[in-house]
């Protein structure tokens, strides 16, 4: 694997910043659009269910089935990046819209009544308050999904475009297992960096939930 390493590095470096973006852009998009959907979920009552539902029905959709579909529908060339950043996009919004409205539920009512006593508009109370407390839920949901995320963009390589994936689908239609051992390892340790990366994004931001935690313990 090593001396694989030494000759494909270029390659494999390739695949791999390709492989970076490709998970990572989708996750930016779909927390910025899950954000106010979520809050939307929260704040008329009515929407919370279809909002679920939806989520639900987009999640399930085969992630291969819809990197086939979105060039038809965008008008995308197959091989083209953009239809895995959307379909991934799509994922992350399913993904998350559910939890970041159920991040903003968990806020005790009290805490958002003391708030508006003490003379927090909507908007203020949202980002001061609503959104700290909720913050735990929500990065928790970001971290499941960067983490599926750079799962699914190796199921590109089956249309052409996968990151590291393209590396599996090379090692099998030469029935040569090093480049096989590469993407997984290199997956699986990406994978643990944007999830390590996220917690210690979480500790920093939330240093009140390690405090309840320990107190608690």
């Amino acid at each position: 694997m090593i001396q694989y390493l030494n000759n494909n590095s270029a390659v494999v470096l390739d695949a791999l910043q390709q492989h970076i973006w490709l998970a990572l852009l989708p996750v930016l998009l779909g927390f910025a659009i899950a954000l106010p959907l979520g809050y939307l979920g929260v704040r008329f009552t009515w929407l919370y269910h279809p909002l679920v539902n939806t989520s639900g029905v987009l999640y399930s959709i085969p992630s291969l089935a819809l990197f086939v579909f979105l060039p038809v529908l965008l008008g995308t060339k197959v091989l083209s990046p953009i239809n895995i950043v959307v379909a991934l996009t799509i994922y992350t919004v399913a993904l998350l819209a559910r939890t970041v409205a159920d991040g903003l539920r968990s806020v005790d009512p009290t805490v958002t009544q003391a708030a508006t006593a003490m003379g927090y508009r909507r908007f203020r109370r949202l980002i001061d308050v609503e959104l700290p407390v909720a913050l735990p839920v929500i990065l928790a949901g970001l971290r499941v999904a960067t983490v599926a995320n750079i799962s699914l963009v190796s199921v590109g390589a089956l249309i052409g475009v996968g990151g590291l994936g393209q590396l599996f689908t090379r090692g099998f239609q030469l029935f040569y297992l090093e480049p096989i051992l590469v993407g997984i390892i290199l997956s699986v340790a990406l994978a643990g960096i944007a999830d390590l990366v996220i917690v210690l994004i979480q500790r920093a931001v939330t240093p009140w939930a390690r405090f309840q935690r320990g107190g608690t313990a």
